[in-house]
């Protein structure tokens, strides 16, 4: 990080020794990070950014609440989130660093590296409060001894100890290779494992539907803290590492944080063991669970189920669905903290009372919020398929279902058959949808939002304009007067499709500004190319 008379102007990473990425704007989102320092100086310091293990545990908890990938260590999250393209993703990322060494400064010297760190100290830097000076090897060898002793109990995570020269003056003379100081050590400390008993394995479900093992395990002290459950990640890892109740395992903290089975000690096996699967029936609200051929997920398909109820209403809501204007994710939370909505369709019982009583002189709100809600009543027919969050079917395909079959109990009574015969709806939509409106769960909203007043019914007029019926386009490039969906929802209306790849089935390509490999395949195929003030023309009534 370089500093011009004490302001922070300029960052980036270490890249290849040479050249490094710039980082500045996500460096200015690190909290301990100072934009002005004492001295009015030039002064360029090197540092690393960590995540703490409480803030990695946190996070980690966050995504796996909202199933997504976890970070599989602190120091990869930190890397990878200080790399980020966007600084307001990295702002989000409880990032920490310790400065440890100034790399350049102009108009003051040092004789050693304990002098430069309480320098940076006093500077305002956060450095590192984990060093000890030694004054010979047996000193050293009991210093590596005491961290390794106190590893357990740092709020940040260590895989080793790093022994330095303090002498500046003896550091240059000892110089470095090509890859490495001549001065300085480091010191790798051991992953701790340690075994302990599965007592159980319990399924939890997450807002996505998933379906996730969780090993109940006897407490046992690893790495500095006590660990009682762990993931079992999904049912390929269950199966792979051969895991019943009853096992003796070895676990380990990943990255020093996460605990994970290393292994099962099949040795220690008496008989008694039981064998457990992820369940088909949905342990919530007992609705079938499957498994899609390709993923490693069971998922639970009810649409009542309460464990996914609030990921449900964000997508039932949202504008591609149902567009309930006001009724974003801070509103859906609060309206279920206090217990307004227990199921979708409680969204059309709720009364003006209810919603204001959500601001502090919310009765504006509230009426445009009422206002809003009764509005999407009167939706067309896909809108409400969309909003059922089947699994394959957006809005595109809820399109195709809405003009094929009318109303919603027409949609209700399609075979498999009758469904897989539709133009761009293959075997495994086709199975999606049969296996979602065969459930109990499925059919019971559906009738609680009819008779809360819901539209059932596809509303385009059958003597509409379809001038484009039976044509697929393709977009590709910028466009000065529409976005892509705004020229997609157009060519919709009016009866054709759009493609996101060329094929000799493509009737236009319409094509913006830095149009790519698209056009040009275009032109290969002699497919018809028009701009868009010919797109325009096509369009006016």
């Amino acid at each position: 990080m370089e500093y011009k008379q004490g302001k922070f102007v300029r960052g980036a990473t270490r890249g290849n020794g040479l050249v490094g990425e710039d980082v500045t704007q996500n460096l200015k989102t690190v909290k301990t990070i100072p934009m002005e320092i004492k001295d009015k100086i030039d002064i360029t310091v090197r540092g690393e950014v960590f995540i703490s293990k409480n803030d990695f545990e946190e996070m980690n908890r966050e995504r796996e609440e909202n199933e997504e990938e976890l970070f599989a260590n602190a120091r990869n999250a930190a890397a990878g989130s200080l790399r980020q393209l966007d600084s307001n993703i990295t702002k989000k990322r409880p990032l920490d660093i310790y400065i440890f060494n100034v790399q350049k400064i102009e108009g003051k010297e040092f004789n050693s590296h304990y002098e430069e760190l309480q320098y940076l100290e006093e500077q305002g830097f956060n450095v590192n409060p984990v060093r000890i000076y030694c004054s010979n090897m047996k000193e050293v060898e009991n210093a590596i001894s005491k961290i390794g002793e106190d590893r357990d109990t740092l709020t940040f995570g260590i895989d080793g100890a790093v022994v330095k020269v303090d002498d500046l003056a003896f550091r240059e003379y000892l110089g470095s290779t090509a890859k490495t100081p001549r001065w300085a050590i480091a010191y790798k400390y051991p992953p701790e494992k340690k075994e302990t008993t599965v007592k159980d394995i319990k399924f939890q479900v997450g807002r996505t539907g998933v379906i996730t093992p969780m090993a109940i395990l006897e407490p046992v002290k690893v790495a500095g803290s006590t660990v009682s459950k762990t993931t079992l990640h999904n049912e390929d890892f269950m199966k792979e590492k051969d895991i019943k109740i009853g096992d003796t395992v070895v676990i380990q903290k990943a990255g020093d944080v996460i605990p994970e089975v290393v292994e099962v000690v099949k040795s220690k096996r008496n008989g008694k063991e039981i064998e457990v699967t992820i369940p088909r029936i949905c342990p919530v609200c007992g609705a079938p669970a499957v498994r899609i051929e390709g993923e490693a997920a069971v998922r639970c398909t009810g649409i009542e189920c309460p464990a996914k109820l609030y990921r449900n209403l964000v997508h039932f809501v949202s504008r591609e669905a149902m567009n309930i204007d006001g009724l974003g994710e801070n509103i859906i939370g609060q309206l279920l903290d206090k217990g307004l909505i227990k199921n979708i369709n409680d969204i059309y019982t709720l009364s003006f009372e209810d919603i204001a009583s959500l601001k502090k002189n919310g009765q504006k709100f509230a009426q445009n919020l009422v206002d809003s809600i009764n509005a999407s009543k009167e939706n067309d027919l896909y809108r409400l398929i969309t909003s059922l969050g089947i699994r394959f079917v957006g809005s595109k395909v809820a399109k195709t279902l809405a003009k094929k079959y009318k109303n919603m109990k027409n949609l209700m009574n399609a075979t498999y058959i009758d469904l897989s015969g539709i133009e761009d709806i293959g075997p495994v939509v086709a199975n999606s949808v049969v296996e979602f409106f065969s459930q109990e769960q499925t059919r019971d909203l559906i009738e609680k939002l009819e008779q809360a007043g819901v539209n059932m019914n596809h509303l385009e007029d059958e003597g509409g304009d379809n001038r484009f019926e039976g044509k697929t386009f393709v977009l590709t490039g910028g466009l000065e007067n529409f976005t892509r969906k705004e020229a997609g929802d157009i060519i919709e209306k009016f009866g054709g499709k759009t493609s996101s790849s060329v094929s000799k089935k493509t009737s236009y390509v319409l094509a913006g500004e830095d149009a790519g490999s698209k056009l040009t395949k275009a032109q290969n195929l002699g497919i018809t190319i028009i701009n868009e003030q010919e797109f325009q023309d096509m369009i006016k009534e």
